[in-house]
């Protein structure tokens, strides 16, 4: 009994020691161009075409955009429904959480989703859903606004 109980932790370490290895090498290959484009906090809020901040820039403001789709603010025209990740590198405190909603004019009622500054950015939206709707966030952000933590419901937060 006590050999086959030797041999179970041998194999659970050995287990452990090669799936260690796996998964550092997937967390690092998760989000490294949007670790690499961490500007510190600056106060901003930015979205990028593509998943792990990369394809264009759409957008980097201070301040809140009712609409990504009109031709004012800092998201414009085709913005609008085509954000795969996001970035709030905001001052902490206050309203410091970013609240990107489904429609313009921040129509909480067809769904929102909130983005942390401890979580820093979502850098693939295809596995995150927005409140109301539970609808794909990815390429169906249509404005955003500054929050506090407490206007976002519990499942609300992007990862």
């Amino acid at each position: 009994m006590r050999k086959l109980g030797t041999a179970i932790a041998v194999l659970g370490l050995t287990a452990l020691g090669l799936a260690v290895p796996a998964t550092s090498a997937q967390a690092a290959a998760l989000g490294p161009t949007c670790n690499a484009k961490w500007p510190g906090r600056d106060g901003n809020v930015r979205a990028w075409q593509h998943n792990d901040c990369t394809g264009d820039l759409l957008g980097v403001t201070q301040g809140s955009d009712p609409n990504w789709g009109d031709g004012a603010g800092p998201f414009q025209g085709n913005d609008f429904n085509d954000a795969s990740s996001v970035m709030n590198s905001g001052y902490t405190g206050g309203k410091d959480v970013v609240a990107f909603y489904l429609t313009a004019d921040y129509a909480y009622q067809y769904g929102y989703v909130c983005l942390s500054p401890n979580e820093l950015y979502a850098d693939n939206l295809t596995d995150n859903y927005f409140t109301s709707n539970g609808g794909v966030v990815n390429d169906r952000i249509g404005s955003h606004t500054w929050v506090t933590a407490s206007a976002c419901a519990a499942g609300s937060w992007l990862t």
